[in-house]
Protein backbone atom coordinates (compact mmCIF):
# COMPACT_ATOMS: atom_id res chain seq x y z
CA UNK A 1 0.00 0.00 0.00
CA UNK A 2 2.88 2.38 0.77
CA UNK A 3 4.36 1.57 -2.65
CA UNK A 4 1.06 2.47 -4.27
CA UNK A 5 1.08 5.85 -2.53
CA UNK A 6 4.62 6.52 -3.74
CA UNK A 7 3.96 5.42 -7.34
CA UNK A 8 0.44 6.66 -7.98
CA UNK A 9 -0.13 9.77 -5.94
CA UNK A 10 2.05 12.52 -7.38
CA UNK A 11 0.68 15.26 -5.18
CA UNK A 12 2.72 15.19 -2.02
CA UNK A 13 2.59 15.65 0.80
CA UNK A 14 -0.69 13.82 1.04
CA UNK A 15 -2.79 13.79 4.15
CA UNK A 16 -3.62 10.28 5.41
CA UNK A 17 -7.02 10.01 7.07
CA UNK A 18 -8.68 6.80 8.21
CA UNK A 19 -12.38 6.02 8.14
CA UNK A 20 -13.42 6.80 11.71
CA UNK A 21 -15.44 4.47 13.86
CA UNK A 22 -18.21 5.52 16.19
CA UNK A 23 -17.04 5.64 19.82
CA UNK A 24 -19.21 2.64 20.72
CA UNK A 25 -17.66 0.55 17.94
CA UNK A 26 -14.16 1.48 19.11
CA UNK A 27 -15.13 0.52 22.66
CA UNK A 28 -16.45 -2.84 21.44
CA UNK A 29 -13.48 -3.63 19.14
CA UNK A 30 -10.77 -1.89 21.22
CA UNK A 31 -9.14 -0.60 18.01
CA UNK A 32 -9.81 0.93 14.61
CA UNK A 33 -8.26 -1.26 11.92
CA UNK A 34 -8.26 1.55 9.35
CA UNK A 35 -6.45 3.87 11.77
CA UNK A 36 -3.81 1.21 12.46
CA UNK A 37 -3.25 0.76 8.71
CA UNK A 38 -3.07 4.54 8.19
CA UNK A 39 -0.53 4.84 10.99
CA UNK A 40 1.69 2.18 9.46
CA UNK A 41 1.39 3.86 6.05
CA UNK A 42 2.40 7.21 7.55
CA UNK A 43 5.53 5.61 9.01
CA UNK A 44 6.37 3.96 5.67
CA UNK A 45 5.57 7.05 3.57
CA UNK A 46 7.47 10.04 4.96
CA UNK A 47 5.92 12.37 2.36
CA UNK A 48 2.51 11.78 3.95
CA UNK A 49 1.19 13.19 7.17
CA UNK A 50 -1.33 11.44 9.38
CA UNK A 51 -4.38 13.18 10.83
CA UNK A 52 -6.75 10.84 12.63
CA UNK A 53 -8.92 13.73 13.85
CA UNK A 54 -9.63 15.42 10.51
CA UNK A 55 -12.74 13.31 10.03
CA UNK A 56 -15.19 12.29 12.74
CA UNK A 57 -18.06 9.84 12.87
CA UNK A 58 -20.99 11.62 14.44
CA UNK A 59 -23.69 9.01 13.91
CA UNK A 60 -23.64 5.35 14.78
CA UNK A 61 -24.69 3.24 11.84
CA UNK A 62 -26.25 -0.19 11.96
CA UNK A 63 -24.27 -3.14 10.72
CA UNK A 64 -24.21 -2.87 6.93
CA UNK A 65 -23.97 -6.62 6.47
CA UNK A 66 -26.80 -7.90 4.32
CA UNK A 67 -27.99 -4.44 3.25
CA UNK A 68 -28.38 -3.46 -0.39
CA UNK A 69 -26.15 -0.82 -1.96
CA UNK A 70 -28.92 1.80 -1.56
CA UNK A 71 -29.64 0.84 2.03
CA UNK A 72 -25.94 1.11 2.83
CA UNK A 73 -25.74 4.58 1.28
CA UNK A 74 -28.80 5.75 3.26
CA UNK A 75 -27.36 4.36 6.49
CA UNK A 76 -24.19 6.42 5.99
CA UNK A 77 -25.94 9.74 5.29
CA UNK A 78 -24.90 12.29 7.90
CA UNK A 79 -22.57 9.84 9.65
CA UNK A 80 -19.37 11.91 9.23
CA UNK A 81 -18.12 15.46 9.58
CA UNK A 82 -14.88 17.38 9.16
CA UNK A 83 -14.59 19.36 12.42
CA UNK A 84 -11.93 21.77 11.12
CA UNK A 85 -12.14 22.36 7.37
CA UNK A 86 -8.79 24.17 7.34
CA UNK A 87 -7.04 20.85 8.06
CA UNK A 88 -8.12 19.39 4.70
CA UNK A 89 -8.76 22.47 2.54
CA UNK A 90 -6.62 22.37 -0.60
CA UNK A 91 -4.98 19.10 0.43
CA UNK A 92 -4.62 15.83 -1.41
CA UNK A 93 -6.22 13.30 0.93
CA UNK A 94 -5.73 9.54 1.05
CA UNK A 95 -8.69 7.99 2.84
CA UNK A 96 -7.70 4.64 4.35
CA UNK A 97 -10.36 1.99 4.91
CA UNK A 98 -9.86 -1.58 6.03
CA UNK A 99 -12.64 -3.13 3.90
CA UNK A 100 -14.38 -1.68 0.83
CA UNK A 101 -17.67 -3.42 0.09
CA UNK A 102 -20.19 -1.20 -1.69
CA UNK A 103 -18.36 2.10 -1.32
CA UNK A 104 -21.09 3.60 0.88
CA UNK A 105 -18.82 4.36 3.83
CA UNK A 106 -15.84 5.56 1.80
CA UNK A 107 -18.15 7.55 -0.47
CA UNK A 108 -19.80 9.30 2.48
CA UNK A 109 -16.37 10.15 3.91
CA UNK A 110 -15.08 11.40 0.55
CA UNK A 111 -18.12 13.66 0.08
CA UNK A 112 -17.55 15.25 3.50
CA UNK A 113 -13.85 15.75 2.76
CA UNK A 114 -14.59 17.32 -0.65
CA UNK A 115 -17.17 19.64 0.92
CA UNK A 116 -14.51 20.60 3.48
CA UNK A 117 -12.28 21.68 0.58
CA UNK A 118 -10.01 18.70 -0.09
CA UNK A 119 -8.46 19.12 -3.53
CA UNK A 120 -8.43 15.38 -4.14
CA UNK A 121 -9.61 12.30 -2.26
CA UNK A 122 -8.13 8.90 -3.08
CA UNK A 123 -9.46 5.80 -1.34
CA UNK A 124 -7.00 3.12 -0.32
CA UNK A 125 -8.36 -0.09 1.20
CA UNK A 126 -6.83 -3.22 2.66
CA UNK A 127 -9.49 -5.58 1.32
CA UNK A 128 -12.16 -5.38 -1.38
CA UNK A 129 -15.37 -7.40 -1.21
CA UNK A 130 -16.63 -8.38 -4.65
CA UNK A 131 -20.32 -8.72 -5.44
CA UNK A 132 -21.61 -11.75 -7.38
CA UNK A 133 -21.14 -10.13 -10.80
CA UNK A 134 -17.58 -9.06 -9.98
CA UNK A 135 -16.75 -12.51 -8.60
CA UNK A 136 -18.04 -14.17 -11.78
CA UNK A 137 -15.91 -11.83 -13.89
CA UNK A 138 -12.84 -12.53 -11.76
CA UNK A 139 -13.34 -16.28 -12.12
CA UNK A 140 -13.63 -16.08 -15.89
CA UNK A 141 -11.32 -13.12 -16.54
Amino acid sequence: MAGYITRHLPETPALLISVPLHRWRIWWRCHNQAALIAGALAEASPACSLDLSALERVKAAPSLKGLSRGQRARAMQGAFRAPDKARVAGRSVVLVDNVYTSGATAGACARVLRRAGAARVDILCWARVLDEEERAGAEHG
